[in-house]
């Protein structure tokens, strides 16, 4: 499936041009691989603005998605739920829409999602669960938040699909669908527009077929250029934390990512094993329940008392946790992950990216975690393995990108490259020489 660079280039020389290329993302938005993907189309809209687009933009007509929880002028921004189904329609687009639309992207839909994004597992009571794109024979949890985004890319309707990232909610589904997805650091791109989970840890970033289409999103988005460089992967000290970030892996994980580590070893990288024991903190700090549950609280609170019922029972949970936190416990909260950050980034400070599995697991089934409270135990069983990885990167505040690293008629598999807030192009130019590395 080519990459929004290869197609753009193909357009450029004549191979295809837009409407087609928006007529076949809209065959596939249709078809029975993205059942549930979407909560909201726009074709005809896309074939019109595709057939007028300008094939020498940086988009070039092509097709992207937006997640439920972003602005859209003139539609509710409901994020999944149905408590929001009616609000009231959006007066403009939320800015990092505007920014991809302004390059040439047009918009096919708004795509389903856990709601309020408050899982990294992707089921959705209300509008059901997009099935992972890896796996025809068994319907297979997508990841989430961001779950209907990353179905739109992985099945080839769309060529980035835009979402946010708290936990993990880009790089979980990324890795499970066997994409790419880049988290910036929080503060390169805008939230506004976006409905909140917490403001916080909160990143508007998205996911894409390739290291060159993340890098172009991330450009658009943030309004910025990367300078990435094309030095050899022998220019490069990377480092691999053995410490939680193994804890629970599958074999197909683990093997998967001791076969790249093999294979960018032999390409030259010089790859480190560290120890990083401020991981085993985290827990302790984020004992009164974290970011997450404080800020969603706050603005789901008022809400919650009028609506409650008509919220996923498991994520009106986790929500309700955030009640209990105190004002001067949300502020040691605060202290202790900036103290926790330093200390951190010292340790990281001689290495361009650490390596590690995105996620310790393959896709389970979709009938494993599906709705219903039998299943609860181990919906929260899954989801925490999900989440945990990734969102170490973002309680550092840091930057992330997972690559695929499977390999073929393998299960989907994540291979992370992090670091610390502001080392985004570094990490990107190491994913683009470790890509290049896993596919030759």
């Amino acid at each position: 499936m080519n990459d929004l660079h290869a197609t753009r280039l193909d357009l450029l020389a004549g191979g295809t041009d837009a409407r087609t290329e928006m007529e076949r993302a809209i065959d596939i938005s249709r078809s029975a691989v993205c059942q549930h993907v979407f909560t909201r189309t726009m074709f005809d809209e896309a074939l019109q603005s595709a057939s007028t687009s300008d094939p020498a933009s940086r988009l070039a007509g092509l097709a992207f998605t937006a997640k439920d929880l972003f602005d859209v002028e003139g539609q509710a921004t409901p994020a999944g739920s149905a408590v929001l189904a009616h609000a009231p329609a959006a007066k403009a687009d939320s800015p990092a829409v505007a920014r991809l639309r302004a390059a040439g992207g047009v918009l096919t839909g708004r795509t389903n999602m856990t709601e309020f994004a408050f899982s990294g597992v992707g089921v959705n009571p209300h509008h059901g669960t997009p099935a992972n794109a890896s796996d025809p024979a068994v319907p297979r949890i997508p990841g989430g938040s961001s779950s209907g985004a990353a179905v739109s890319v992985a099945s080839g309707a769309a060529f980035i699909g835009l979402g946010s990232d708290t936990g993990g909610s880009i790089r979980i589904p990324a890795a499970l669908n066997g994409i790419v997805g880049f988290k910036n650091t929080a503060r390169l791109t805008p939230t506004a527009g976006a409905l909140p989970l917490s403001t916080t840890l909160d990143t508007a970033c998205a996911m894409t077929r390739s290291v060159r289409d993340a890098i172009t999103a991330h450009e658009i988005l943030a309004a910025r250029r990367v300078t990435a460089g094309n030095a050899p992967l022998a220019a490069y000290r990377l480092a691999v934390v053995k410490n939680v970030f193994f804890d629970g892996i599958e074999p197909a994980v683990a093997n998967a990512f001791e076969r790249s580590l093999k294979t960018l070893r032999a390409a030259g990288a010089r790859i480190v094993e560290i120890d990083l024991p401020q991981l085993a903190e985290l827990g302790a700090i984020n004992a009164t329940g974290g970011f997450s549950a404080a800020e969603s609280y706050a603005w789901h609170r008022l809400l919650l008392e009028r609506s409650g019922a008509g919220y996923d029972p498991r994520v009106a949970q986790r929500i309700l946790r955030g009640a209990t936190m105190k004002a001067h416990e949300y502020i040691d909260l605060i202290n202790a992950r900036r103290d926790w950050i330093a200390r951190v980034e010292a340790v990281l400070a001689p290495f361009d990216a650490v390596l590690s599995p995105t996620v310790p697991i393959t896709a389970p089934s979709i009938a494993s975690v599906a709705p219903g409270a039998e299943r609860d135990e181990e919906f929260f069983r899954v989801n925490a393995l999900l989440l945990r990885n990734p969102s170490i990167v973002n309680m550092l505040d840091g930057c992330a990108i997972s690559l695929p690293c499977q390999a073929p008629g393998e299960l989907p598999v994540g291979l992370m490259l992090w670091h610390a807030a502001l080392r985004d192009d570094a990490v990107l130019a190491v994913a683009l020489q470790t890509e290049r590395a896993l596919q030759e």
